[in-house]
């Protein structure tokens, strides 16, 4: 087919409605269409927020992979799939990419319910594109077809378990299976590992360099130096396109290409709120005072502080340090005891297990919905071996991220039912300290810190314990007839709807369990006789802790009633209708105890 010219004047990119529309593109054209892509992506990063870095670098490497293979009858798979805006653009969705009014028509990752040709996986947890594209490649082979199968891995996913057993397993297709490595030197922070070093080194050589992992492996390899140079990108793909066995392609891009801000500051335009083209400034300033009010501040000076007392305390997390608190002058002040595996979430829970057997107090702290990719080492490695790890869970709840992939709403049902897990959930900043201490100190079992969402409440009031050791729940209020329990950040929900019923009358008992694995059975025989026991989480009911309430009641013939989230893959969602129809909001609760009567 006849190339036809396309300079930066021509392309107009509401014209582009699949990868058949820039198939006609000479080389020039396809270079002025990134540097139109680019444009677009940052003027909707800067409106709205989103993941700068990864998505600018990899503009012209996804112009190419269009462009070369035969999309979508050539399969891609994204890993992680926050590097797949301009793919979207490219697959049908330019327009929630280039008309603010659209911004919202889109999610942050690749989503088969938008365009099930070109997405084919809802993705948004690293590691995974290997084993999702050598499952591809097998139908494929099991069925007699010959399409192309490509897996674009990078962005610091390489490093995690799930991606180096597809990588294993991928070395042995002996058929067609096109590895792209996205290599820009950066996980969400810096890399980690020996891995990266063999990169590095890789890169430094121009690909030259023995021994080369991939080839060892039994991978064939092709190094291109220049990730953004849409020539080379375009010619390294043409030469494995229709290749009849495992191939790595390793292209070194730019994080943030484009953007100035975010080629010097990396790690913070990883993921960005909405903030100013020209000056990289957030649109939404930090609140003022020293006082710091986010949990995830508190937490990290208050581990530092500890590790400034405690030569045995030492802080893991998996990649994940900006979303802990630990930004880099706090990781330099924590030294060689803040530890970051790398976006590996198994390895750091096994590591506790190890680091507690050698008399280290370690202190894991992760992303709720993260947490999830190590629940058979909480179990294995942390709760059947009785070792004293510390998980400290963050964004957790209906008020965290909305992503379907990334709820922050599961770890109550999953981890609390584990045996031998202590899983907390303080309500206040106050009591947040007091049983990260408690946890810290403690050295007979696992505990689980659940930090509350949203800014931390003080909350001077309340009795504050300095033993979690059993299940004690606070009695906020001595009442009759009506109780309310609510757990970690919704007690305040539930005291609430407690001061709307006593200004009709009522005097309901208010509980904090603070514990979410146990049951505090004296306090439980107390409301035996009640009318109605209300439970509230932020968390699924299914397997929640309400219906452990719910269960232990049950001996009594007590109606309880069991709030919280539904079992569902919620996307997109607005907290607050969430909130509403879920009974949530304290009037629906003060309205559903006085039915109960």
């Amino acid at each position: 087919m006849k190339k036809v010219s396309k300079d930066m004047t021509d392309i107009n990119l509401n014209d582009i409605h699949s990868p058949a529309d820039i198939r006609h593109f000479d080389l020039d054209g396809l270079k002025s269409l990134a540097a139109e892509m680019r444009s677009a992506l940052m003027r909707r990063l800067s409106a709205r927020g989103g993941h700068v870095g990864p998505n600018l670098g990899m503009v012209e490497a996804t112009i190419a992979l269009h462009y070369v293979f035969d999309t979508p009858t050539d399969k891609i798979v994204f890993d992680v799939s926050h590097q797949s805006y301009p793919h979207k653009m490219l697959t049908g969705r330019m327009q929630a990419y280039t008309d603010p009014a659209h911004y919202g028509d889109v999610t942050g990752f690749t989503d088969p319910k938008e365009n099930p040709d070109y997405d084919l996986f809802s993705i948004g947890h690293t590691s995974t594109a290997l084993a999702l594209a050598s499952g591809l490649a097998k139908a494929r082979d099991i069925e007699g077809r010959t399409e192309n199968v490509i897996a674009v891995v990078g962005d610091g996913s390489l490093g995690g378990g799930e991606a180096l057993e597809g990588l294993n397993y991928g070395a042995t297709l002996g058929t067609n299976f096109i590895v792209v490595i996205n290599d820009n030197d950066m996980s969400i922070a810096e890399n980690h590992g020996g891995l990266y070093a063999d990169l590095r080194l890789l890169r430094n050589t121009n690909g030259t360099a023995e021994p080369n992992f991939f080839r060892a492996m039994g991978y064939g390899y092709m190094y291109v130096p220049y990730g953004n140079d849409m020539a080379s990108l375009v010619k390294a793909f043409k030469s494995v396109k229709g290749i009849g066995h495992p191939v790595v392609v390793h292209i070194n891009t730019m994080k943030g290409m484009g953007l100035a801000v975010a080629e010097a500051d990396k790690e913070a335009f990883h993921y960005t709120g909405p903030f100013d083209l020209a000056s990289g400034s957030p649109l939404k300033a930090a609140p003022a005072g020293d006082e710091p009010r986010q949990y995830t501040d508190i937490f990290a000076l208050h581990m530092l502080e500890r590790m400034r007392t405690d030569n045995r305390v030492a802080v893991l997390t998996a990649g994940t340090p900006g979303a802990v608190g630990f930004y880099p002058a706090r990781r330099k002040e924590a030294g060689h005891r803040f530890i970051d595996v790398g976006i590996a979430e198994q390895m750091a829970v096994g590591m506790t297990a190890g680091l507690a057997k050698g008399g280290i107090r370690p202190v894991f702290a992760v992303v709720s919905s993260f947490m999830q990719r190590a629940y058979d080492q909480v179990s294995q490695d942390v709760a059947i071996n009785r070792m004293p790890s510390v998980f400290v869970i963050f964004h957790t709840g209906v008020f965290a991220m909305n992503d379907e992939t990334h709820l922050g709403f599961f770890d109550i049902a999953m981890l609390s039912n584990i045996p031998g897990v202590n899983f907390l959930a303080p309500t206040s900043k106050q009591e947040y300290l007091a049983m990260l201490d408690w946890a810290v100190k403690q050295t007979a079992q696992p505990v689980v810190v659940r930090t509350p969402g949203g800014a931390a409440v003080d909350d001077l009031q309340r009795e504050i314990l300095s033993d979690y050791s059993a299940p004690e729940y606070e009695i906020a209020r001595h009442g009759s007839r009506i109780a309310l329990i609510g757990a970690g950040n919704f007690f305040y929900r539930m005291a609430d709807a407690a001061d709307i019923l006593e200004k009709e009358g009522f005097q309901p008992t208010l509980i904090n369990p603070r514990c979410l694995s146990s049951l505090d059975t004296a306090a439980l025989d107390a409301l035996k006789d009640y009318d109605a026991v209300i439970t509230a989480e932020d968390g699924i009911i299914d397997g929640g802790f309400g219906q452990k309430v719910a269960a232990y009641l049950s001996r009594y013939g007590t109606k309880v009633h069991c709030l919280g989230l539904p079992k569902e893959f919620p996307n997109e969602y607005a907290a607050a209708d969430v909130v509403k129809a879920c009974g949530l909001e304290p009037q629906q609760i003060a309205t559903l105890a006085k039915s109960a009567l």
